[in-house]
């Protein structure tokens, strides 16, 4: 893994600007550290504050550069990720933000006398595979989504509205791709897919869209590190490869251990401590989802008709200044249910004994967590590329999804109830119990997971060495 010089590769990192994008990112920097490889991280300010901890044995290893954002009208004060939007139409502003102080960045880490050997970019960077090809600097491009997800959208041309296989109206997004060899009900459902078409207040200088960076990302990179496994979606991982004709290196699940510090929750892990092994359903839903009252208050009934022990990860609604669950709901439920509030130490808690199961909207970052602490799975898909994600876990017979209504994609109180239920009490739910132990071996073994960062890294050598060669 050694570069032209003999030394050890110095690769910089671009991490998108949401929770789920820097997190995994910074863990994936601190495996490729443990390697002896250099790495050079750049975010905002206030992400490193609340989300970058590099462990003092790596801190020689690990640069992290503070890329100041620059003022762009419209976008909140202090808006550093998209938790920190208070509306998805605002999204627009902070991509344009993270294109103008990022680009400049980039740009000048490549001018200096050491260049890195690598660029790593997530999706958003569409532009940085030509920047550092300007400086005879090749790009990598980092997906933290699995291929199942990605294979569904097709090759770049597709993303970008070109060829037969373009996908220009709902009805498109509905069934499987033509290019999909073996039998699977991966696709979105009606709703999913009316939902991505609904008319949103977007300006018209607001920069490109999502498809076109992810198509062009693709297209300037040299290859394609993905966040999976050939053990766990080879056919996906395979397609993939074909649809983007480049490698596609699969680099692991890199699941974060479970969080030392527990500030504040230090009641909640007593009281979990007190409960059965396996009986509590821990609920959540990352950090990009914005959940409306009336969705919220179905969740609480649902987690409250199951009868089951939980803990909720809770987030305001965004139809409400402050989130009101039903009338008396904790009081209710005192003893048998945890309501958390802020910021929550979601892997310490889906590693605990006591947890069994895992009401998730099935973004791959929690699904990912949660097997690889060998939880049972109960699916809520409700943005992006979620619904994907669940009809890969249920084809696997891994997981089951919330019953929903197929014009609307509503839920009721009962639909949670049931599924966990049938998740986590009824006899059916010990298959899924043995199926997510079984994928611990997969998920959550860190001598497989640092296995997949070492062949991705002689991966980035050996092409390395013949771009010098």
């Amino acid at each position: 893994m050694e570069t032209k010089d003999g030394g050890r590769m110095h690769v910089v990192m671009l991490p998108w600007l949401a929770f789920g994008h820097v997190l995994p990112f910074t863990e994936f920097a601190k495996r490729v550290a443990r390697q002896g490889h250099r790495v050079t991280f750049l975010s905002t300010p206030r992400n490193t504050r609340r989300l970058i901890d590099i462990p003092p044995g790596l801190a020689g290893l690990i640069r992290v550069v503070d890329v100041q954002l620059p003022r762009v009208e419209h976008l909140p004060e202090h808006a550093e990720a998209t938790i920190d939007l208070p509306s998805d139409d605002l999204r627009p502003y902070l991509r344009r933000a993270y294109d103008a102080a990022f680009q400049r960045e980039l740009s000048l880490l490549l001018q200096e006398e050491a260049k890195p050997d690598w660029v790593l970019v997530d999706y958003a960077s569409y532009w940085a595979p030509a920047a550092a090809a300007r400086h005879g600097v090749p790009c990598a491009f980092l997906s933290l989504f699995g291929a199942a997800a990605l294979s569904f959208f097709g090759s770049p041309e597709t993303l970008l509205g070109l060829g037969r296989h373009a996908k220009t109206e709902p009805a498109h997004f509905t069934v499987v791709p033509e290019c999909v060899p073996f039998p699977t009900t991966v696709a979105f459902r009606g709703y999913e897919a009316r939902e991505m078409f609904k008319p949103r207040t977007v300006p018209v200088d607001s920069g490109v869209s999502e498809d076109y960076r992810y198509a062009k990302t693709i297209q300037g990179c040299r290859l394609v590190g993905i966040r999976s496994s050939t053990e766990f979606e080879p056919e996906w991982l395979q397609l993939l490869g074909k649809l983007y004709e480049k490698p596609v290196i699969p680099v692991g699940l890199f699941p974060p251990a479970p969080q030392q510090d527990v500030a504040g929750h230090e009641a909640t892990l007593r009281w979990l401590d007190g409960q059965a092994p396996n009986s509590v359903v821990y609920a959540a839903f990352g950090s990009e989802v914005k959940l409306t009252s009336a969705q919220l208050k179905r969740i609480a009934l649902g987690l409250e008709a199951s009868g089951l022990p939980f803990i909720w990860a809770f987030r305001a609604p965004t139809d409400a200044v402050s989130g009101s669950l039903p009338e008396g709901f904790e009081e209710r439920l005192a003893g048998r249910g945890v309501v958390c509030r802020g910021w929550v130490p979601q892997v310490r808690f889906l590693a605990h004994a006591s947890v069994g199961g895992f009401l998730t909207h099935a973004g791959w970052n929690s699904i990912t967590e949660g097997l690889a602490q060998g939880v049972r799975l109960v699916l809520l898909p409700l943005v992006f590329e979620q619904g994907l994600n669940a009809r890969n876990l249920v084809d696997k017979k891994i997981s089951i999804e919330v019953a929903r209504d197929e014009q609307d994609g509503s839920f009721a109180a009962d639909d949670i109830a049931a599924a966990l239920r049938r998740v986590m009490v009824e006899d059916e739910g010990e298959q899924f119990g043995a199926k997510v132990k079984e994928l611990v071996k997969v998920f959550g073994d860190e001598e497989v997971n640092d296995k997949c960062v070492r062949d991705f890294l002689r991966h980035l050598s050996e092409h390395s060495k013949k771009n010098h060669g």
